[in-house]
């Protein structure tokens, strides 16, 4: 494979094509547990890395549930506020461990899940956080643009097959060097609210 200007345009559009699930096509009726996989695999399904991998799947949800990364459904059907939470979870989950997630949700869980008397609403704060989608894709798209031309730099003297092959192992370092830190900050930023936890609570 050639690391080149037109690989890396193939790259931006793989990245603008991966979206969430506007909170608006989430329907505000309760679902059953198959209308909710259903609906996440029409919204994520670009994200999928083959095409029989399953966004979600019930096995998935009763795990979810068991592990307290999500409130139990009310009479098997999951509301709203449930999906936006398994938004979240989709998105930690290949970053982060179960329990990382759990300490993570733990705090929108209790003060923010059908909490009436709440200052702001679960389906506010999903809108929030995603309103910072598409500048965090466009500060992305720079990043790889930045890591590509350093990646193209390297080993100039070399034959041109070397260079495709070393190039682009060289770019696949640098992302994900880029993803070590990044989960490497947000382990410490768990640890740190874990560690806080029990002061809370007395």
């Amino acid at each position: 494979m050639k690391l080149n200007n037109q690989k890396l345009e193939e790259l931006f559009q793989h990245l603008e094509s991966l979206h969430h699930i506007p909170s608006a096509d989430i329907p505000n009726i309760d679902l059953y547990m198959d209308q909710v996989t259903t609906l996440m695999e029409k919204h994520l399904g670009n994200s999928r890395r083959y095409p029989e991998d399953k966004i979600l799947t019930k096995t998935m949800i009763n795990n979810y549930a068991k592990n307290n990364l999500l409130p139990p459904p009310n009479k098997k059907r999951y509301t709203k506020e449930h999906i936006l939470l398994l938004v979240f979870i989709y998105y930690f989950k290949n970053l982060v461990s179960i329990g990382d997630i759990e300490e993570i949700l733990r705090p929108i869980s209790e003060h923010y899940f059908a909490a009436p008397d709440s200052p702001i609403s679960l389906e506010d704060i999903y809108n929030q956080v995603f309103s910072l989608a598409p500048e965090q894709t466009e500060r992305m798209k720079q990043e790889l643009f930045t890591q590509f031309e350093s990646a193209q730099s390297l080993f100039p003297d070399l034959a041109e097959e070397d260079q495709d092959t070393l190039r682009l192992f060289a770019f696949i370092c640098e992302l994900s060097h880029d993803v070590y830190m990044k989960k490497m900050l947000i382990e410490k930023l768990v640890d740190e609210m874990k560690a806080e936890t029990p002061a809370k609570k007395k």
